[in-house]
């Protein structure tokens, strides 16, 4: 009987052994993981055709449910062995959203029998080359059986090395320890940490501890907020925050050379899970170094490969190329990071690092959302515009905080910065960053129940505990009126000695709030003397001096605030106190004042809100040419901003319209802004529920009451999110008027008591009480 002969496949110059799992180029051994053979196999039967990825997956591994990750890997192996033995021929190619096309011609082709496998790549045989002719015959047989088996025995390692069970999930949290310097060049503390966070942080897989939250941790545990996180503190952090892992690296110099070392240790038993190390030539190269161990730690601790290759990105672009530039930046987010942070140290900080490295996009990114959370609007939006522009030199994680905030703070565009962020949440769904951005998002249009999901929510992927909530949790609070859950925060801050100014800030708002006249007193003393926020505390008083109809008091405020303000070189801020004054003294009928209160405004400085608050007191004040002008540069300066173009010019314009007597025009212009009309803007004053007050306003003017009522009682209804806006004490003399309208007298002589309790102690010359009394008296 003949004996059948074997069929092996061919392609190009390899050929593949089905019934001994073998690859071979010109008859020698290439090493392949087994189920990666598997994969190389189903994809050369089926040669030029698409095979789909589920029916790939089926036929390696037929009887277990895996990620497809591990397939991806699989290629990832085929691709780098092939190209690697043949150069940069494309065997494997993949087709989007389908599968995988092995596009190589396949040939069957009979075994030879004749043909010994050899190899050079696995070991290497010394044959003496006196030995004769039959001696050397003897040697190659077992030299082919030799390496095949020591092939197989590779590739069973690899498999295994390459397969174990992850060291981490995605859900543990890792602790990153200061690296242990034995240098002595200062440098390196607190740069190379930083420097590896940033680089760990393109990971999807790794779930880093926020310093925010070590420092709050050691805080518990008795020791400095700022505390070096050595290798025991570290430890013992981890242990407190049900942590998994400790990352503990070092640096020591050999010579020229620096050595960089990466633990991964088991912060339950302090045993080792994994390490890296890597060597630098020089101190040039360290940073070079870190992004190696960096990289390969990821991997060890349970990362994918193909995660690892598709977020990574170099150390020079995430960070910095300068070490010195990466140090001043670490102390800068150490600074900002620290409850009760120094604002004009973390400004100074991170512009050292602009001026070490001017292509530094992250520090440009982290002083504009500084200068935007102060106040200083300009500022950060001039920085934020320099990051945008440098966004393709960074990692996936930092691109999407540089655009999320280009769309949030610069373009206004809030639908694409929520797309931003969600897109941000999708791929790194355990970073509390982009979860706590949206909320900023919901506060902006107005939605504060999801709002305060957000925030609640990205308090809970950052492990804030029972006693550690926010600030930003309590205004959450504020704004939907359950005071007593945002009082409870505040004082619980304080009694952990959390004392952020804040919460101060929290506080003084529930007073009011509450008619707490005596805490407000309290509040406040102790806020006026903090050189960062001081001067919003005076804007504060001179608000709820507005609110109870004292305008002389809240001017003396205003201009203590202003002040203050230019004292601590925030002419912004300034300028925004002096334009809240101006909508203030407009809508009690106080004109001329308005209009020299929001020229001051412009002469001190401008902005996009600075423009806006004075545009809408000009339009109250008849100044017409004035917010003519002022809207139109808006209009066409942010033609994509939600807020310009749905909140604060229709509301210019309606102000307008209802000083020429043009009622059911103003009505038609506002109606854009109903979707936004809550929403709270970095404007002190022309945004929150304005749209519905002038709303109100074009109602009375057009003697429709029941309509006009509507639109005071949403004022009314929200005073959490009102606040010490004037315009929550305005409403009830609107509602006044327009029971009036209704014929409905006594809930008008209601309405416009109410409005009197409030105004009691008011200034007795203000037009607006003046008009008011003689309404009422009509009433009697």
């Amino acid at each position: 009987m003949a004996t059948e002969i074997k069929q092996l496949y061919e392609f190009g110059p390899f050929r593949l052994d089905p019934d001994k799992l073998l690859l071979l180029r010109d008859d020698r051994p290439v090493p392949l993981p087994p189920k990666a053979f598997e994969t190389l196999l189903v994809l050369v039967q089926h040669s030029e055709t698409v095979v789909l990825k589920d029916d790939l997956m089926k036929s390696v591994w037929p009887d277990t449910f895996v990620e497809e990750s591990n397939l991806a890997q699989n290629i990832f192996v085929l691709r780098k062995t092939l190209a690697e033995t043949v150069g940069d021929h494309r065997y494997i190619v993949t087709v989007p959203g389908r599968g995988y096309r092995f596009t190589e011609k396949v040939r069957l082709v009979p075994e030879r029998p004749d043909i010994v496998v050899e190899s050079h790549s696995i070991t290497r045989v010394v044959v003496d080359e006196q030995t004769d002719d039959k001696t050397s015959g003897r040697w190659w047989p077992w030299v082919g059986v030799t390496a095949i088996v020591l092939a197989a025995v590779f590739a069973a390692a690899w498999y295994q090395s390459s397969h174990q069970a992850p060291k981490l999930t995605e859900k543990d949290t890792v602790v990153i320890a200061d690296f242990a310097n034995t240098t002595g060049d200062p440098v390196f503390d607190g740069a190379l940490r930083q420097g590896l966070s940033a680089q760990l942080e393109q990971s999807p897989f790794l779930n880093l501890l926020s310093d925010r939250r070590a420092a709050q941790t050691l805080a518990l545990m008795g020791q400095p907020k700022d505390a070096r996180l050595t290798h025991e503190l570290a430890q013992e952090v981890c242990q407190r925050t049900a942590g998994a892992a400790v990352l503990d690296g070092s640096i020591a110099q050999v010579g020229a050379s620096y050595l960089l070392t990466l633990r991964a240790l088991d912060c339950s038993n302090g045993e080792a899970l994994a390490s890296a190390e890597a060597e630098a030539s020089d101190k040039n190269h360290v940073l070079d170094s870190l992004g190696s161990v960096a990289s390969a730690i990821r991997g060890k601790l349970g990362e994918s490969l193909a995660s690892v290759q598709k977020y990574d990105v170099r150390p020079e672009d995430v960070t910095t190329p300068s070490l010195e530039a990466l140090k001043a930046y670490s102390l800068a987010m150490k600074e900002r990071n620290r409850p009760g942070g120094d604002f004009a140290v973390t400004r100074q900080l991170f512009q050292r690092a602009i001026d070490l490295d001017p292509n530094f996009a992250m520090a440009y990114a982290q002083l504009g959302v500084v200068f935007v959370n102060y106040g200083q609007t300009e500022r950060g939006v001039e920085n934020l515009r320099k990051a945008y522009q440098l966004r393709e030199r960074v990692s996936e994680r930092e691109k999407f905080y540089i655009s999320s905030h280009y769309d949030d703070m610069v373009s206004g565009d809030l639908e694409a910065a929520r797309k931003d962020y969600e897109l941000w949440m999708q791929l790194y769904p355990r970073d509390g960053a982009p979860v706590g951005n949206l909320g900023v998002v919901y506060f902006y249009i107005g939605d504060f129940d999801k709002l305060l999901a957000m925030t609640a929510k990205a308090e809970k992927l950052s492990g804030v505990g029972e006693h550690q909530h926010s600030a930003n949790l309590a205004w959450c609070y504020i704004l939907l009126n359950r005071l007593d859950e945002a009082k409870a925060i505040a004082l619980d801050a304080q009694a952990t000695n959390r004392d952020d100014p804040s919460f101060h800030f929290n506080l003084y708002m529930i007073d009011f709030l509450q008619h707490d006249v005596e805490g407000m007193k309290k509040e406040a003393a102790g806020l006026v003397s903090n050189p960062a926020w001081g001067h919003d505390a005076f804007q504060y008083q001179a608000d709820i001096a507005a609110y109870g109809g004292q305008f002389t008091e809240a001017w003396e405020f205003t201009q203590r605030a202003v002040a203050a303000a230019t004292k601590s070189d925030n002419q912004e801020t300034a300028a925004t106190d002096e334009a809240d004054a101006a909508i203030r003294e407009a809508l009690v009928g106080n004109e001329a004042l308005a209009k020299q209160q929001a020229k001051a405004a412009l002469a001190l400085f401008k902005s996009k809100g600075i423009e806006a608050m004075v545009a809408f007191a000009s339009s109250l004040a008849g100044d017409s040419a004035g917010a003519t002008q002022l809207s139109a540069d808006l209009a066409k300066r942010f033609p994509h901003d939600t807020l310009v173009q749905s909140n604060y010019l229709p509301t210019i314009h309606a102000a307008g319209e209802l000083r020429k007597g043009d009622a059911a025009n103003a009505i038609q212009t506002l109606a854009v802004a109903t979707p936004y009309e809550l929403g709270i803007t970095a404007l002190t004053g022309g945004s929150t529920l304005y749209p519905a007050y002038m709303r109100g306003e074009a109602y009375l003017a057009a003697k429709q009451g029941p309509a006009a009522a509507a639109e005071f009682q949403k004022i009314l209804d929200h005073p959490g999110v009102v606040q010490d806006e004037i315009i929550g004490a305005l409403a009830h003399l609107g509602q006044g008027r327009a029971y009036v309208l209704s014929g409905d007298s006594s809930k008008a002589r209601a309405a416009y008591q109410d409005y009197f309790k409030l105004w009691k102690d008011a200034d007795p010359d203000v037009p607006i009480l003046k008009r008011a009394r003689t309404e009422y008296a009509k009433l009697q």
